[in-house]
């Protein structure tokens, strides 16, 4: 009877044994020894969601979970609680270190994003017409920032243009659906970009440009009403269908979803002919996030992941530009005719969003 009972017991256990090997073999190997944890901004949500991003992250040894918030609210959160956070840009890196308690930490900036605005293809056609904006191409074009502020400071409506009363859906104040410039970096870098325009094209420094310019930022912003906390939300309503006929966006965005081929056909891109540049700025919190930030920057099939998210690495133009060759029609790789231009101090900035918002 042992014996029976012996034999059996040895077969159960070769049998286990052959099914964990097999099992094994089943499992995708990971190398990842450190699980850290961000807040990004959510134009980043998908980059860090994608499989292959986190494939790459775990072959170098990084397991990494994300929360979202506005950039220019980082530094109201319990950022200890965190382990590295990643704005998108570089001029709330200051306040999140000082809020952090680690100021003077080495940032990095991965990859970068320009403003762009985009236009169902009516509205592009009229402000063109109207010398509010220059056609590039089809689908693609620049935003005159000069004469659009001026029409919004006349309080132009679309019916006040020529040749909007051939589109319906054209009604109502010309104006730009941004983000909340409090909260929001793509919000508060156009108020940036404005701001430098009304303020006879120089940054504003003082209490005397923000009092010069805050009226016609104050026009920007409240003929709004709700202001969205993220591009996100928007820019989706704009791909659905819905949503305003200009709506302000990163080039990430409408750079990605063109490579996923899902861009509607009726979609301009126009390029503000000044802008604020969005270089995404990675901030260490914790040691074991001290490495990530140059992970993200130099490690190859990072970079080209970034790319695929529609980012721009840093000197990274040829790669961005083979990227999108495909796409030509929507962008403008070599940002050709785009002046760029500083943000004013985050006491600036901060305090002309609050004069905006009134």
């Amino acid at each position: 009877m042992r014996r029976i009972l012996g034999i059996a017991l040895a077969v159960l256990l070769l049998g286990g044994v052959i099914a964990v090997v097999l099992a094994g073999g089943e499992k995708t190997p990971t190398t990842a020894t450190k699980t850290v944890k961000g807040v990004i901004g959510s134009e980043k949500s998908e980059y860090f969601r994608d499989p292959d991003v986190v494939k790459a992250l775990a072959d170098k040894g990084y397991t990494v979970k994300t929360e979202t918030s506005g950039s220019w609210a980082m530094d109201q959160l319990a950022l200890k609680e965190f382990d590295f956070a990643f704005p998108g840009s570089s001029e709330p890196a200051p306040e999140i270190e000082a809020a952090a308690g680690v100021k003077g930490a080495q940032t990095t900036k991965p990859f970068f994003s320009p403003l762009v605005v985009i236009a169902r293809a009516n509205a592009a056609k009229v402000l063109a017409d109207n010398n509010l904006a220059k056609m590039t191409g089809k689908n693609s074009g620049a935003l005159l920032m000069g004469p659009y502020l001026k029409a919004a400071a006349e309080d132009r409506n679309w019916q006040d243009l020529s040749g909007s009363a051939a589109f319906a859906e054209l009604t109502g104040r010309v104006y730009i659906k941004t983000t909340d410039p409090a909260t929001s970096n793509s919000g508060a870098l156009f108020l940036a970009a404005t701001s430098n325009v009304a303020n006879d094209r120089t940054v504003v420094s003082d209490q005397a440009g923000i009092d010069r310019t805050a009226p016609l930022m104050q026009k920007l912003i409240r003929v709004q009403g709700a202001l969205e906390p993220s591009t996100d939300d928007p820019f989706r309503a704009f791909i659905s269908g819905s949503g305003e006929p200009l709506i302000l966006a990163y080039e990430s965005q409408v750079a990605s979803l063109l490579q996923q081929k899902q861009a509607p056909g009726d979609m301009v891109v126009l390029y503000p002919d000044t802008t604020v540049n969005s270089p995404h700025t990675f901030v260490p919190i914790s040691e074991n996030a001290k490495e990530l930030g140059s992970l993200l920057a130099n490690d190859p099939k990072l970079r080209e992941l970034a790319v695929r998210h529609g980012f721009r690495p840093q000197n990274g133009v040829p790669e961005f530009t083979a990227a999108t060759a495909a796409h030509a029609a929507y962008l403008n790789p070599e940002l050709t005719g785009i002046r760029q231009v500083s943000a004013p101090t985050v006491k600036i900035l901060m305090a002309l969003a609050a004069r905006a918002k009134g």
